[in-house]
């Protein structure tokens, strides 16, 4: 998969850093945060709540929905979209695991 060598990796460390890159822009921080806030929203909303161009926000919703977090349903000529509570769980699940995991090595390490 190109220089990156994701390839050398294992599945479960590939996913855990496309969700990292998902969540790496705090335009999508503040795009999930809202949609907590709110439990659903139509994506002009969202436009008027970041000082994006629609463009741009359609782009971010593009990678948080490519990973699962979000989900999105068209209702006419908009798009309703809300957090996915099952895929949110498991994300969550897998940070808290990641972060739970006690550092070897203490105060005078290297």
């Amino acid at each position: 998969m190109g220089s990156t060598k994701t390839q050398h990796f294992t599945s479960d460390q590939n996913q855990v850093a496309a969700y990292a890159k998902a969540l790496a822009h705090p335009a999508r921080i503040a795009i999930l945060q809202h949609l907590l806030k709110k439990q659903n929203c139509i994506c002009g909303d969202l436009v008027g709540e970041l000082p994006l161009a629609q463009a741009t926000v359609s782009q971010h919703l593009k990678e948080l929905k490519a990973v699962g977090l979000i989900k999105g349903t068209v209702e006419g000529t908009s798009v309703c979209y809300c957090i996915d509570p099952q895929k949110w769980e498991e994300v969550r699940d897998i940070f808290m695991n990641l972060f739970s995991t006690p550092v070897a090595c203490q105060d005078n390490c290297c």
